[in-house]
């Protein structure tokens, strides 16, 4: 089976991590594995055009389709369909805390559920040739997070699963909102060091609470990966600095300006193909987090992007607004 390199990546986050906002992290690391929102298997088999909720840009590999579902079957099809479509990995959805998800038995509800998740591991493997991950919590409500964690990780290893990125906090299905589940609950990294400590063999990435560059590289003391999520979103110069920090080479955005000039295409893209300009340009509002200016640019793409006929001008006005410190050099 082939192996991705998933030193770092860019956790699925629903309505965060679409087709735009990857194409724009691609204009600032190269080697970031990049994961898409979660899409549920009854929205592949059913939902129409497919594109609408499969389609990317060649831009964005290595790329992994993150689905929600419990139905072994179900979910062995929608590998299928991913692998066909080119995703570079599936992964399972066994953390998202949601009301919604729950009541269909999807996210994080299956950690009490393990001979279930084995099952749809089992068959997902069975029908492609990509990677199959598991994307989980270090447990839920009152499981016990040594005994039901390692539990899972166990049913669910021996049915094939080689790969598990594990969010280091509990989800509490009851009380607790989605938004809540992922500030509430207590971090517990040791918990998930332990995990890899004593699943040596297993693939053993961390999420949860992660914001620096500084930070991923003391958790790659003690586990594979580190999935960061939010912080990759609200602050997207972070992934600037990813390819050098943890792949000891060279990004591709010499500089804020850089990046978004580098995107400009694409944007032209996808608005001759009827996007939105706020649809693309929302996933940029954090780009000039910090920086003179970045409020201004903020604040022109919210005010005017939506607007009927809004195209790359209003772009264009809105990068205008913020001070180039590029060197020449570097622009060239």
């Amino acid at each position: 089976m082939p192996q991705l390199e998933r030193t770092f990546s860019v956790a699925p986050m629903m309505d965060w991590t679409t087709r735009d906002y990857r194409a724009f992290a691609r204009t600032l690391t190269r080697r970031a594995l990049l994961y898409t929102e979660m899409v549920t298997t009854g929205a592949i088999l059913h939902g129409s055009p497919r594109e609408r909720f499969l389609g990317f840009d060649a831009v964005e590999h290595p790329l992994a389709l993150q689905l929600g579902g419990s139905d072994a079957g179900e979910l062995a099809e929608c590998a299928a369909i991913a692998e066909a479509w080119g995703y570079d990995e599936v992964n399972l959805n066994v953390g998202c805390p949601s009301d919604r998800v729950q009541n269909n038995l999807i996210g994080a509800c299956l950690m009490a559920h393990p001979d279930k998740v084995a099952a749809a591991v089992r068959a997902m493997r069975e029908a492609v040739s990509i990677p199959v991950t598991v994307k989980c919590r270090i447990g839920i409500d009152d499981q016990d997070e040594d005994a039901d964690l390692e539990r899972f990780i166990a049913t669910v290893a021996d049915a094939g699963c080689e790969v598990f990125i594990v969010h280091a906090r509990k989800a509490w299905l009851q009380g607790l909102s989605p938004k809540e589940n992922r500030e509430i609950p207590p971090l517990n990294y040791p918990r998930v060091h332990r995990l890899k400590a004593n699943r040596p063999e297993l693939h053993i990435g961390i999420n949860g609470g992660i914001k620096t560059l500084e930070a991923c590289c003391a958790q790659l003391d003690h586990v594979d990966s580190v999935m960061i999520g939010r912080e990759a979103y609200q602050n997207p110069w972070l992934l600037a600095g990813v390819d050098e920090a943890l792949y000891g080479e060279r990004g591709p955005a010499a500089s804020r300006h850089a990046a978004a000039r580098a995107f400009r295409p694409y944007i032209a893209r996808r608005l001759d193909e009827g996007a939105k300009l706020n649809h693309i340009t929302r996933h940029l509002l954090g780009l000039f987090q910090g920086q003179p200016g970045g409020r201004r640019f903020r604040r022109h793409l919210s005010e005017n992007g939506h607007l009927d006929g809004a195209c790359l001008r209003v772009f264009d006005d809105a990068l205008s607004l913020v001070p180039d410190t590029t060197p020449v050099a570097e622009t060239a």
